[in-house]
């Protein structure tokens, strides 16, 4: 068996989360994805996936080569692009991630308008609440808000106006102490994001120059998904703290209300990032050239409307 087959049959079993749906995707019955891992593991010597009737999961050896074999498998695209000539024309797959949020309702109708301009293009839009590695994990392009570490990374920017803010029911707020300074959030129910801060929420010296102000607080609800703590908060949970354009809604209809805002953070960033050397391949290209001015003209629209939302 050609081992690259095997690893597009290894990586696609990963992508779809079971033998089936793998088998589905490319075509082969699952006895045929089983024999391909298989293969694998014989080869390497050492078991790759942990196999249920009902998932699949990754061994320790397995994660290190699944890693290795995603780049492996962009890299030999890359190259077959080079040597056909169509480093000018965008072609295959396009892998891009976001947050959930950010991505169903800002980022996908900007991908649906490039599909729809580049019909030899596919994109493989990922929706995770961490941020990917994307050299290990295939990933052509990432939407990430907030200030970027320093990195080989190409980053262009398409936003600056995306702000933190405290957000609490009317029925919450109506039971419970007004909340004036952030200190106030001590004594509230907290319900939090797993990438907001678990236990600690910071926010800007009241004082020009001075030291920033940590809150520390014990969380009625810890959750990874911004929905679900969104729907926590609009039901009068508690009190959580979200991005502008995921409670601008909910605020302009009144389910939630916005606190603390002489408290709010800067505004940050918001970035399209590309492994380095993706950055001058045609599908990646074409893809910065073609969402990099509606995104910023999206995320403009977004910061005039938070700066519209009304105040506690």
């Amino acid at each position: 068996m050609d081992r690259i087959e095997a690893m597009r049959v290894f990586v696609a079993a990963l992508d779809e989360g079971s033998l089936v749906g793998a088998g589905r995707r490319l075509g082969r019955s699952p006895a045929a994805v089983s024999r391909a891992i298989a293969f694998l593991e014989r080869h390497v010597g050492a078991e790759l996936l942990h196999r249920t009737t009902r998932s699949l999961r990754l061994s320790e050896a397995g994660e290190r080569y699944a890693a290795a074999c995603r780049r492996i498998l962009v890299d030999l695209e890359e190259a077959d692009l080079s040597a056909m000539g169509e480093r000018s024309a965008p072609r295959g797959t396009l892998t891009v991630t976001a947050p959930p949020i950010s991505g169903e309702e800002i980022l996908r109708p900007v991908i649906d308008a490039y599909l729809e301009a580049y019909p030899a293009v596919s994109v493989n839009l990922l929706l995770l609440d961490r941020h990917a590695n994307l050299v290990e994990e295939g990933v052509d392009v990432a939407l990430r808000v907030g200030e970027l570490p320093d990195s080989s990374m190409v980053a262009t920017r398409v936003g600056g106006g995306v702000k933190r803010v405290v957000v609490a029911s009317p029925r919450y707020l109506a039971e419970h102490p007004r909340v004036v300074e952030p200190a106030d959030l001590a004594r509230h129910q907290i319900v939090t994001t797993t990438h907001f801060g678990h236990d600690t929420w910071v926010f800007p010296s009241a004082l020009a120059g001075g030291v920033s102000r940590s809150v520390h607080f014990k969380p009625r609800l810890v959750v990874n998904s911004v929905r679900a703590a969104l729907a926590s908060a609009v039901a009068g949970l508690g009190v959580t703290r979200l991005y502008t354009y995921h409670v601008a809604e909910h605020v302009l209809e009144g389910s939630l209300r916005i606190l603390l805002r002489d408290a709010e953070p800067p505004p940050l960033p918001v970035h399209l990032v590309t492994p380095q050397g993706r950055s001058s391949t045609p599908k990646v290209r074409a893809f910065l050239d073609f969402a990099a001015p509606r995104l910023r003209a999206e995320f403009a629209r977004l910061s005039a409307d938070a700066d519209d939302l009304d105040a506690d």
